[in-house]
């Protein structure tokens, strides 16, 4: 069952008619790529209207040891600060968008979603469909009024290294990543190429219809391929924690429940004797 009654996506149709009728709708903007981190100068040439850029270095992640990944969970503190500063307050419905298949803007969902946050969805399709559609954009800052908003401290649906390793004992472990990284032929990011034993592939292109997410009968088919049964226990990695969210969240569409190991292939590979494997089978070629 999914995490919350409230369904993940919303439509840009639905939004835009949600937002004329004044629901007053929180827009925040997370716009984020490995190739361009800071999405500040896209926020002012252009946003929803309405849309507080959201920062995910400083406000979706944290910083520390190489052996923590490369996008370690925040703080309550350091979320209930960046949500107070988005304008954030208790019951406030909430709307996230990114400009790249909503990876990002998963992030941000997925965070919110485990500390108690209980209205927040994702603008399916993102900047591209709300553009594609003719709806308006503005220019500049957006500078809300302070939020009040107090956040639970993350729980529920989160995985630490050793669950991970762990995990296709019990359950399912998803890497989100490319089938070829998976595979272990090319890592461009971290120090060592594979994944970790046990662990089935699903990439993000299996359970997309290019920026959209794919239609519900196709994500579910994704997840059985993968062996994910409505009994199984699911757990997902990526490169660095936001993939995973992003395949959180398309569980969510159609009801599986999926935690997130937010350490991920960074952290794993970062961390001396966890075992690697390689190769197109969940055991494949082990080491370690």
């Amino acid at each position: 069952m999914a995490t919350s009654q409230i369904p993940p996506l919303i439509s840009v149709d639905e939004l835009h008619n949600q937002l004329a009728a004044g629901a007053g709708i929180h827009l925040l903007d997370v716009r984020y790529r490995l190739e361009q981190p800071d999405g500040r100068a896209d926020h002012r040439a252009g946003h929803l209207p309405g849309a507080v850029y959201v920062d995910m270095d400083t406000e979706l992640a944290t910083h520390g040891e190489a052996s923590e990944g490369r996008h370690p969970v925040p703080s309550r503190e350091t979320l209930q600060s960046a949500a107070q500063r988005w304008g954030l307050r208790e019951g406030d419905a909430v709307v996230v968008y990114d400009d790249y298949r909503s990876v990002s803007a998963a992030r941000a969902w997925w965070l919110l979603t485990h500390s108690g946050v209980d209205n927040v969805r994702v603008l399916d399709g993102g900047l591209s469909a709300w553009t594609a559609a003719g709806m308006p954009l503005e220019v500049g800052d957006v500078i809300a009024a302070a939020g009040s908003i107090e956040i639970d401290e993350l729980s529920g649906g989160l995985a630490t290294i050793d669950d991970a390793e762990s995990w296709p004992a019990h359950g399912i472990l998803v890497d989100a990543r490319a089938p070829e990284r998976y595979r272990g032929e090319t890592e461009p990011y971290d120090p060592i190429a594979g994944h970790i034993p046990g662990a089935v592939n699903i990439p993000a292109g299996a359970y997309l219809d290019g920026e959209r997410f794919a239609e519900p009968d196709a994500i579910r088919e994704a997840f059985t391929s993968a062996g994910v049964t409505d009994e199984a226990a699911v757990a997902a990695y990526c490169g660095s924690g936001l993939t995973a969210a992003h395949l959180a969240l398309a569980g969510a569409v159609v009801g599986v429940d999926v935690t997130v190991y937010p350490g991920s292939w960074s952290q794993w590979s970062n961390t001396p004797g966890r075992p690697v494997a390689t190769g197109p089978g969940p055991d494949g070629d082990r080491s370690g």
